[in-house]
């Protein structure tokens, strides 16, 4: 019977926190051009933050995804890991042996940890967001909107991340910590497939047979290339669900996840769902290089594994 490793756990939240660091300020651009209005394209939303909030606007609310997102990666990858592992050796019946891996094992491995991650994930999406979108020109676009709207524009809706928390529980309850989770099982589940499967395979493809582990080079490059294939295919979802949690900053305005596919689409047509589709990618890279990278060193460094041979 093969052994549940909390290792995995341990180096999952180390390479969660890699992760936010490198990817949090591409993350605030990607936000505010899904759920906000007036940004143009990528390059426009970046010189606007940055003349309005300074460097500082690109970090808003990390305090609290550095914390909870290291968590949850934590969470992810040790269920991604030990599940995969569990179904690899029930197969082999030999768990010593390191069975070769299977795909429909990796598919059933990330359906999982996409499950869990809507979960724990949801309502951290939920606050890193609406502390990200409590800014100008967001705002702007309340003129024809409720007094208590557009009042409410003249200061921050959220004090902080646990300002955030007691305000939602309070005005919308505990469900309303779990706003888009519809939105993101359709993202995540599929979305993981397409982060583990991807990465597992490319890192086999570049490490030569020599080698029992792949070197930090082609962690990194598979883990980015991953992390790349990951966010741009889940952008659709990732929009939708965007929208959803950045809504009820100042107002609500769609009913679920059909309702903000439908309205989104009448209003702004097919291309809204590809909003942010190149900085998605592009930040998928350095994000999820760092991710793999992070949890592979921190796995071998705790169990005392290094590589001998480097391609």
């Amino acid at each position: 019977m093969g052994s549940f490793q909390l290792e995995d756990f341990a180096a999952g939240w180390i390479g969660g926190a890699a992760s936010v660091i490198v990817g949090y300020p591409l993350d605030t651009v990607k936000t505010r051009l899904q759920a906000g209005v007036g940004y143009g394209n990528t390059f426009s939303c970046i010189r606007m933050v940055y003349k309005k909030e300074s460097v500082f606007g690109f970090f808003k609310g990390m305090s609290f995804p550095l914390a909870s997102i290291a968590v949850y990666n934590s969470v992810v990858f040790g269920v991604f890991s030990n599940t995969q592992r569990f179904l690899s050796q029930h197969h082999s019946r030999e768990p010593e042996a390191g069975p070769p891996r299977n795909l429909s094992d990796l598919i059933l491995a990330s359906m999982v940890a996409g499950v869990v991650s809507v979960g724990l994930g949801t309502p951290v999406d939920l606050i890193k967001i609406r502390l990200q979108m409590q800014t100008q020109p967001f705002r702007e676009t309340s003129l024809s909107l409720k007094p208590r709207a557009v009042a409410l524009g003249e200061q921050p809706a959220y004090q902080g991340p646990v300002h955030c928390i007691a305000t939602i529980v309070r005005t919308e309850g505990l469900a309303g910590l779990y706003r888009g989770a519809s939105a993101m099982m359709l993202r995540d589940v599929p979305g993981y497939c397409l982060y583990f499967i991807p990465y597992v395979f490319l890192t086999d493809w570049i490490t030569p047979e020599a080698c029992a582990d792949p070197s930090p080079y082609a962690v990194w490059l598979a883990g980015g290339v991953a992390g790349a294939i990951s966010w741009g295919t889940a952008t659709p979802m990732d929009v939708v669900k965007s929208r959803l949690q950045a809504d009820g900053v100042y107002l609500s305005k769609y009913k679920g996840a059909l309702d903000c596919i439908s309205q989104s689409y009448q209003k702004e047509g097919l291309k809204v769902f590809f909003r942010g589709i190149t900085v998605n990618a592009v930040r998928g890279f350095p994000m999820s290089a760092a991710m793999f990278l992070g949890y592979e060193l921190s796995l071998r460094a705790f169990r005392g594994d290094y590589p001998v041979t480097s391609p």
